[in-house]
């Protein structure tokens, strides 16, 4: 269980520290022009704080562990990324872009099980 905790933990920081660095370093405009449209109903600040929140739920999610400093707080970057899916799928279901949804659910569940199977006993 532990070695698939890693491996999720692993995939979870791959695909939010990209996102959230490609939300940090490009602008609203260039996010929109590859196919984010989601971009439309936010500020350039909001997009580059939702990037942040994804770096630092990346580095949350592998830190803690890997270094055995705190490492409750892997369950609760996870948990937190979750809730960013959560948001994420909020948006996309409003703006009736149902087939992004999908890609949250997935990440969402990913994030749940982190949480779940990272949390204290």
């Amino acid at each position: 269980m532990n070695i698939a905790l890693w491996v999720l933990q692993v995939l979870l920081a791959g695909a939010f520290g990209m996102a959230g660095t490609m939300k940090i370093i490009r602008s609203k405009e260039e996010l929109a022009e590859n196919n984010m449209d989601w971009v439309e109903d936010f500020s350039e600040t909001q997009i580059k704080g939702i990037g942040v929140l994804e770096i630092l739920g990346a580095i949350g999610v592998i830190l803690p562990m890997l270094t055995n400093i705190l490492p409750w707080l892997t369950a609760w970057a996870a948990a937190g990324l979750a809730l960013v899916m959560v948001g994420a799928a909020v948006t996309h279901t409003r703006r009736g872009e149902n087939q992004m949804i999908a890609i949250n659910a997935v990440l969402f569940l990913l994030a749940i099980f982190v949480a779940i199977g990272r949390f204290p006993a």
